[in-house]
């Protein structure tokens, strides 16, 4: 069994992988290649980008949907040195313009969804980047993206676009050991992937990631947390251009194992056909908006999962315990995690007792360091007690691209980055999450934990996904608002959810407000919760609405 944590550099590991075994590297619905299929197309890909001038430092934006074709370039990008810069895929056209100006990607590789419900990402590209006269062959010189020289079409032959062919036939003018001669130059250090995050704040910002921490930190996970050996398939609905995505895929492939991923489109049919047909082993939904849809399929109790040992999906403790009564031969763990530390910055082992998975995030990943400091002296908090969380270590980011400001108000001078999440340590140094800090609530004074309320929301027998936010309030300052996705065939009125909160917890935190929503603003798989904000503030200053009725008004306060 690999339990050691492999430190060498992106291309390496593929190449080293395709020599010690022949098995499954990844499989898409229709699609799979092997270890030595998928070291021969990086290869070529690489080629192809070194003969249209890319080398080493060069941003490669990929604006492609999930599927074989990004999995080879983001590879193919790092063998050269050059950084590849996934796009998300659910991007319009400014938002796309902003990732490649600022980025400074040279090439841009984009396609055609070959799907129904696919976004047609090139014929975005065409619209933010149209091709003048003479570029025909996807040359550009733009001033809305002054380093980009070049697009090319992976699916065909859009017109002023470089076609697919074309890119393919370029890796005939480059020798494979010029190829050689860059890849062995790239260092665990180098930068490996710039990673445009907008979480939850509105401001994607773009993170520098090296090999070492794509490819160690990743490592780590699979093998010492999830276990996983060459005869486990590990299934990841998050899409490829998340870290979630990347890193467990890099660490699969550390563990010579097959990464299984739904596609360029999601659905719970699909996925939970894949989890059965391929016989997964371990599931990595990670996020429960992902995962729910699946585990209440009406198909669920005939599917056979038998082969499924370990499910990660990153909830409240209180969901995380439904997930495991669902789903009773499987271990459940949740984790804590973001893009500046690579993914899971902690997470439970397999065999850690129900009550540590149930009631925490786990502990960090060796070699990495976590403290919880206090969010305004910054000054170390003893076991057991609410700050803010930091860590720091090999898998930490290196900074922001192009944001000296921001890296330096977020990387204190002993490298500690400070995440502005809200955690403790218990006396085993397993992390207790806590929320945001943006996201406790001030309501007449008190504090309020949108967590907690979410918590005791999903309880609720018709809740599925439930985002608390603030809305504003002229009499308290602001008070819990509750946006709330109804389980299939359900349906919840705002007077229930308040009921369902009225006498189980405080009354400062129970939601004023609630909205069912039917889709979710989202930044590739987090809810954007300043996008909630920004709708209630509107629709309260719309209706003249200043200050929510008390709960007093719909009911008996309760004791």
């Amino acid at each position: 069994m690999r339990i050691w944590a492999e430190a060498t550099t992106v291309g390496d590991l593929v190449d080293r992988a395709a020599t010690e075994t022949t098995g499954d590297a990844v499989v898409f619905p229709g699609r799979r290649a092997s270890y030595p299929e998928l070291a021969r197309r990086t290869d070529d890909c690489a080629r192809s980008l070194l003969a249209l001038g890319v080398g080493p430092g060069d941003k490669v934006a990929l604006f492609l949907p999930d599927g074989l074709d990004v999995v080879v370039a983001l590879v193919a990008t790092t063998k050269l040195g050059a950084v590849p810069v996934p796009v998300n895929g659910r991007f319009k056209a400014r938002e796309l313009q902003h990732v490649v100006a600022h980025s400074d990607a040279r090439i841009l590789l984009t396609a055609t969804a070959t799907t129904d419900e696919g976004t047609d990402h090139a014929g975005i590209v065409a619209e933010v980047f149209p091709a003048g006269p003479g570029q025909d062959d996807g040359e550009r010189a733009t001033d809305a993206a002054p380093h980009l020289r070049r697009i090319v079409d992976l699916t065909g032959a859009r017109p002023g676009f470089l076609s697919r062919a074309a890119f393919e036939a370029a890796a005939q003018r480059v020798g494979v050991g010029e190829l050689r001669t860059l890849q062995n130059r790239v260092r665990l250090r180098d930068i490996a992937l710039l990673m445009y995050t907008s979480g939850t704040t509105s401001r994607p910002k773009g993170c520098l990631i090296t090999h070492e921490a794509i490819v160690r930190h990743g490592a780590a996970v699979c093998r010492r947390h999830f276990l996983l050996t060459e005869r486990d398939r590990l299934w990841d609905p998050l899409p490829l251009f998340h870290c979630g995505g990347i890193v467990l895929m890099i660490g699969t492939f550390a563990a010579r194992a097959a990464f299984v991923h739904t596609g360029a489109h999601f659905d719970a049919d699909t996925a939970l056909r894949q989890l059965e047909e391929e016989r997964c082993t371990v599931a990595y939904p990670a996020f429960e908006n992902l995962w729910l849809p699946v585990i209440e399929h009406p198909r669920l109790a005939e599917a056979d999962l038998s082969a499924l040992r370990l499910i990660q999906t990153i909830c409240t403790h209180e969901r995380l315990a439904q997930l495991q009564a669902r789903l009773p031969r499987t271990t459940q763990t949740t984790a804590y995690g973001s893009t500046e530390c690579c993914t899971n910055l902690t997470l439970p082992f397999p065999d850690d007792p129900y009550e540590v998975r149930m009631s925490t995030q786990g502990a960090p990943v060796e070699g990495m360091e976590v403290r919880i400091v206090d969010p305004e002296t910054r000054e170390p908090l003893p076991t057991g007690v609410t700050g803010e969380l930091c860590f720091r270590g090999y898998s930490r980011f290196e900074g922001y691209y192009k944001d000296p400001e921001l890296t330096a108000a977020t990387i204190d001078a002993d490298g500690w980055f400070h995440s502005g999440d809200r955690a403790a340590l218990d006396e085993h140094g397993r992390l207790i999450y806590g929320g945001r800090i943006k996201d406790m609530l001030k309501v007449g004074g008190e504090n309020v934990s949108a967590l907690e309320v979410e918590a005791h929301l999903t309880g609720h027998e018709a809740v599925g996904i439930v985002a608390v936010v603030a809305a504003p309030d002229a009499r308290y300052g602001e008070v819990p608002a509750a946006f709330v996705e109804c389980r299939p065939g359900a349906t919840v009125t705002e007077e229930e959810i308040i009921d369902f909160c009225v006498g189980q917890i405080a009354t400062y935190k129970v939601p004023r407000y609630v909205r069912v929503v039917t889709e979710w603003p989202m930044s590739g798989t987090k809810i954007q919760k300043f996008a909630l904000r920004e709708r209630i503030a509107a629709e309260l200053a719309a209706a003249g609405i200043s200050e929510a009725p008390r709960i007093s008004s719909r009911r008996p306060e309760p004791a």
